[in-house]
């Protein structure tokens, strides 16, 4: 899934449990993929690396594949907040935790060559699913759709937990956003490609 899916989907799930912990999810939520973050804005911003080298080189050198799996650890996530919860009694960061365990579950049916290592440090077992958020040829066209009405449901269950208009505002920008990408991607794109293809 796609970062801003995971915090949407996030705070709909969990924001009901506390309403006052949108701030702790939201953070739980985008957790697992800050090392994607750093290593993009090390590799693209200090090294000038292009985005192919990036994605098909660097990002699977063994370090930044252990910081990231690391990152997306579901025992570590667990840990987490069962020790917020039972040795400190923070429920907001015990939410934290919780959200970064739903961003792992939410990884897990839809990663294929790229699934992490979701059950560091109890074994390296990785889950390839037959299913891709990014790549065609694991039906990513019903993938991505499947993931484009999970975040309009989830938004219409956040609407009323905000009063902010600017949030509301940002919602409804992601979903036009996410739509108007689906659209090209899969619609415009894919005509252009099949006319390329006939033509040649």
């Amino acid at each position: 899934m796609n970062t801003p899916s995971h915090s949407i989907v996030n705070l709909a799930v969990l924001m009901p449990l506390d309403s006052t912990a949108a701030l702790p999810i939201f953070l739980g939520s985008v957790l697992p993929d800050f090392p994607m973050l750093v290593l993009y804005v090390w590799a693209k911003g200090m090294k000038k690396q292009p985005e192919r080298q990036i994605w098909g080189e660097t990002y699977w050198q063994p370090f930044w594949q252990n910081f990231t799996h690391g990152f997306h650890s579901i025992p570590f996530a667990i840990a987490g907040a069962l020790l917020s919860y039972y040795t400190m009694g923070s429920l907001p960061l015990t939410l934290l935790f919780a959200s970064a365990v739903l961003h792992s579950l939410g990884d897990l049916p839809v990663h294929h060559d790229d699934a992490h290592r979701h059950f560091l440090p109890l074994t390296g077992y990785r889950f390839i699913s037959p299913l891709s958020y990014w790549d065609r040829r694991y039906h990513a066209k019903w993938v991505v759709l499947a993931e484009k009405l999970i975040v309009v449901l989830a938004t219409i269950l956040l609407f009323p937990l905000f009063d902010s208009l600017w949030i509301r505002g940002l919602l409804v920008g992601v979903n036009a956003l996410y739509w108007s990408s689906y659209c090209y991607r899969f619609f415009v794109r894919g005509c252009e490609q099949a006319k390329e293809q006939s033509a040649s």
